[in-house]
């Protein structure tokens, strides 16, 4: 493993705080992003994310999510389920989550909606103690680790909370914009100061624009419709303690085909984790209702993408539809399809 890898377990590591996990297809991973997201197909919906991010280094973040969702027509209101997990080989520090969320869909006009989102979550974190290398532990003019671990923890490995997450979306047939707020119990995380190091709110903006490029005499001939052929801008901000980052997006869906491309980071800042990445995405949306897609992502901060490899992620969802509910047709939701 190289130094600067090293350094940056044992510096974080040293202190156990909590870090959210993240997505590069985080409209893949819609309820995580914003339980506002609850049922926004209007059908039912389940879906699964995986992430490994920084395969090139001796060590890895593994992340996942699992999530199923359902509408409920007559009540205006979504309904879902969600799991998440992080796990890195390092220490083996250990995030997993269960969550329940509900949001209810207001009309504001013929084409105009807002829902408001709550998710309740149960969570715990288990680390392996034995493997923690502390920062004081590093020396970083040779390179290797010297001296021994301090025990720093007796019979704490583990810690469990709860946690409460709230959010908005807005969308026209055109436009959308989110809003949400991640952890507003703010709970406790640390292995080292119970009682201190509360987990910072994380605050997110999402939205952006979707255009259709339909071209004449070009469609599903047999059907007599035409192919979906649109081309989005969207954007994610989202701030959390002393970190913010910025993503910047475009997409576009040449149906059955998704191709698009996000920058990660913030064009004015040059370290460590504002300047982060550019991922390229592949997405298919299959006869079926069953979506796939990958991304990559190119690693341009200061940790090299030689040396971390990047992140590799992967999404599978399937939109269960049953027409003898009297629903005829999908309603024309825009928005990042990854």
């Amino acid at each position: 493993m190289c130094i600067s890898a090293l350094i940056l377990f044992g510096l974080f590591f040293q202190q156990l705080k909590a870090q959210d996990m993240q997505f590069s297809q985080f409209y893949a991973a819609p309820i995580y992003l914003n339980p506002a997201f609850t049922g926004s197909t209007e059908w039912t919906r389940i879906g699964v994310n995986y992430r490994n991010q920084w395969p090139g280094l001796d060590h890895s973040f593994n992340t996942f999510s699992a999530y199923f969702d359902h509408f409920i027509d007559h009540r205006n209101s979504g309904i879902g389920v969600i799991a998440n997990g992080t796990r890195d080989t390092f220490a083996q520090l250990q995030n997993m989550e269960i969550g329940l969320t509900y949001a209810y869909r207001l009309r504001l006009g013929e084409e105009k909606f807002l829902h408001a989102g709550f998710q309740a979550s149960f969570v715990n974190r288990n680390v392996n103690v034995e493997s923690i290398i502390l920062g004081t532990q590093l020396d970083i003019d040779r390179g290797i680790v010297v001296g021994e671990g301090i025990n720093w923890v007796t019979d704490v490995s583990q810690r469990s909370h709860e946690d409460i997450n709230a959010g908005l979306y807005y969308y026209d047939d055109k436009f959308w914009l989110g809003l949400a707020a991640h952890h507003l119990t703010r709970p406790y995380t640390s292995f080292l100061q119970m009682d201190e190091n509360r987990l910072p709110i994380r605050y997110a903006v999402h939205g952006g624009v979707t255009f259709d490029i339909f071209s004449p005499g070009i469609g599903d001939v047999i059907n007599n419709t035409l192919q979906e052929r649109t081309l989005s801008l969207a954007f994610n901000y989202k701030r959390q303690g002393l970190f913010d980052q910025l993503d910047l997006g475009a997409e576009l869906f040449y149906a059955p085909v998704m191709v698009g491309m996000w920058y990660r980071g913030l064009p004015t800042k040059n370290a460590l984790p504002n300047n982060e990445a550019l991922i390229a995405l592949l997405g298919f949306s299959l006869p079926n209702d069953l979506q796939i897609g990958y991304s990559y992502d190119f690693t341009i901060s200061k940790l090299g993408w030689r040396n971390s490899g990047g992140a590799h992620e992967v999404s599978v969802r399937y939109t269960f539809r049953n027409y003898k509910t009297g629903k005829k047709h999908d309603r024309d939701i825009p928005g990042f399809k990854y």
